[in-house]
């Protein structure tokens, strides 16, 4: 049996293994909500105890999440089959995997200790290229906008970590760099920060959420260009995702929307479109 790697990651870093857990566990249930062989093969091969993570409700978010970014992403390679995707705070995403379509040019951005675990199971290939920086240095961006538009920009699981200025200065390299990109992110209210410490999966963590956000459309205020396009909650997803779910699913989202509206509408996912200004 090969040698386990120990990722040797940062606070907030560290949070990629939990999306990464998620998708392996899905892959394993014999009605997978998504298949995902090569997070399996990942979690096989990191030494890192996951199963702290076992029996967190917040897996099957995870997953939801994933599938609707998938969703998002594959609707605009079907009007963009040439178009370019940036993932900022990729971890050890899969999502090119699962929506390569033969054309997209693809960038996986995060941070060098993250970019250094990738490149144990990733390459760069002609089309798909990592690149190790913050989120918040505009080189990322610099190197992006060299490939031809348009663009989708997905930070899934990375801005929500941030202070909200910072969040303020990504959307507007964003907006000056990629103009007419749509950004694909989560946000979250206030009422899901201040319960973070009680949550199921971040409760076992260092990290936590900083960016406060009780309505989604509040980056239109801050003169990025931004503008919000569509919001969603895990009660309110789109039917290509409700869709694919199984029934059992479908039953717990009915439950939780009942019991915990307040906690479920916390948790927004957005896409806006960075228009010119």
């Amino acid at each position: 049996m090969a040698e386990k790697r120990r990722p040797e990651l940062g606070t907030v870093q560290e949070t990629l293994l939990i999306p990464l857990y998620a998708r392996a566990v899905e892959t394993r249930r014999q009605r997978e909500l998504l298949h995902d062989p090569r997070a399996v093969e990942m979690v096989e091969a990191i030494d890192y105890d996951f199963t702290r993570f076992d029996g967190a409700k917040s897996l099957i978010g995870a997953n939801l999440r994933t599938l609707l970014l998938d969703t998002w992403v594959r609707r605009f390679l079907a009007e963009h089959p040439h178009g370019t995707v940036v993932e900022i705070g990729t971890g050890l995403n899969t999502r090119f995997e699962r929506v390569d379509n033969g054309t997209v040019r693809w960038f996986d951005v995060d941070l060098p200790d993250v970019i250094a675990l990738r490149r144990t199971f990733f390459d760069d290939t002609e089309r798909r290229r990592m690149i190790a920086g913050s989120v918040t240095d505009p080189d990322w961006v610099t190197s992006v906008a060299d490939s031809p538009g348009p663009y989708f920009v997905v930070a899934e699981a990375v801005l929500i970590y941030l202070e909200e200025a910072a969040v303020q200065d990504v959307f507007r390299m964003i907006g000056e760099k990629l103009p007419g990109s749509l950004l694909a992110l989560e946000t979250a209210a206030g009422a899901m920060i201040d319960a973070q410490d009680r949550h199921d999966v971040l409760s076992k963590v260092d990290a936590r959420m900083h960016w406060r956000c009780d309505d989604p459309s509040t980056p239109e205020r801050w003169d990025t260009g931004a503008r919000l396009v569509e919001t969603t909650t895990l009660n309110t997803l789109p039917h290509p995702v409700r869709d694919r779910l199984p029934w059992s699913y479908r039953v717990l989202l009915s439950t939780m929307g009942t019991l915990r509206r307040r906690q479920i509408e916390a948790y927004r996912f957005n896409l806006y479109r960075m228009e010119a200004r």
